[in-house]
């Protein structure tokens, strides 16, 4: 079994961000509130969109089994769509939910989607560059403002993947993090783009231990890593961004297999690489992962973070692992 635990899916594009809202444009381009142009996906995607039957598509094509279906404020709000998702193809896709704890609507909404529509993960996109970090100039994740998005989510047992943004950003709240990590027990919690590694890690210690810091949060039995969208931060490489495969090698060294998901961060990393060469990247080219590794990284760990899957399902994964150590 292969679980892609950071994809994403969109039939329209009316999503918003600090840099206003994002129009589509024909051939896989957007134009964001500034007025800046951006490629979110290949030329050959005419209406600027990804629907969850082109990503069934590339899946089969690839031999993914599942994926989870995130949401970014950058593509808008998919909630009824990702639910539709799931009601259609439930053996096929596990959905997390969109909601700004911030907003004055927030509540509400988060009661519909949790105890109406049954959502069991949240997205929470704080970086600067496209999330809540730059609508909300002073997000901490310690609000007391936001005390009782924290206690509903431990409450619930829900799943929470955070994209924190880049090193040294304000969003990249490690100690916050890990205060509601302690705070917060019954919670799940996924740490996507693996921390955000970049080439600065090798040039300037203080970034690096920032960066260490906050993979070390995986040390607690409630948190995991993804590793979607890596080759990102090390575009000046050629194919197979051998950079990539040191920091996941060093992860694993810091925390690990099990505490890692492998993940794409489609479509948008379909402008760089194809989906097949996503899993290729992981599974032929990091020499660090053994066929133990394997089997929790592309699988095992994704059911157990987000915890849709049977438990016969997880329990033959990790069996499976565990006779081949």
């Amino acid at each position: 079994m292969i679980v892609d635990a950071h994809a994403h899916v969109f039939d329209r594009l009316s999503g918003v961000s600090g840099r206003g809202a994002t129009q589509p444009l024909p051939h896989g381009k957007a134009r964001l509130g500034t007025g800046e142009i951006i490629r979110l996906l290949p030329p050959l995607v005419t209406d600027t969109c990804f629907s969850t039957e082109v990503l069934l598509e590339h899946m089969d094509w690839a031999g993914v089994d599942k994926a989870v279906l995130l949401q970014a404020p950058l593509y808008g709000d998919m909630n009824a769509y990702v639910h539709a998702a799931m009601q259609q193809w439930p053996d096929r896709f596990i959905g997390a939910a969109l909601v700004d704890p911030w907003a004055a609507s927030a509540p509400a909404t988060f009661d519909y989607l949790v105890s109406d529509l049954g959502f069991a993960a949240i997205k929470l996109e704080l970086s600067e560059a496209g999330g809540l970090g730059r609508l909300h100039k002073d997000l901490h994740l310690v609000d007391s403002s936001i005390h009782w998005f924290w206690e509903g989510v431990n409450r619930h047992g829900l799943t929470v993947t955070l994209d924190l943004g880049f090193i040294g950003g304000r969003s990249y709240q490690t100690k916050e993090l890990q205060n509601l990590i302690e705070a917060y027990p019954a919670a799940r919690w996924v740490i996507a783009h693996l921390g955000w590694p970049s080439p600065q890690i090798r040039l300037r210690p203080e970034v690096e231990a920032a960066w260490v810091e906050q993979v070390l949060l995986a040390k607690h039995p409630n948190v995991w890593l993804d590793l979607a969208a890596l080759p990102s931060q090390f575009a000046d490489e050629d194919y197979p961004y051998p950079s990539v495969g040191k920091f996941v090698c060093r992860a694993i060294e810091l925390v690990g297999a099990e505490r890692l998901l492998w993940g794409t961060d489609v479509p948008a990393m379909l402008t760089m690489l194809t989906y097949q060469q996503m899993q290729d990247l992981f599974m032929r080219h990091c020499d660090c992962i053994s066929q133990t590794d394997r089997k929790l990284i592309f699988a095992a760990n994704a059911l157990t973070a987000y915890g849709r899957a049977s438990q016969v399902e997880c329990q033959e994964l990790h069996s499976s692992s565990r006779e081949n150590m």
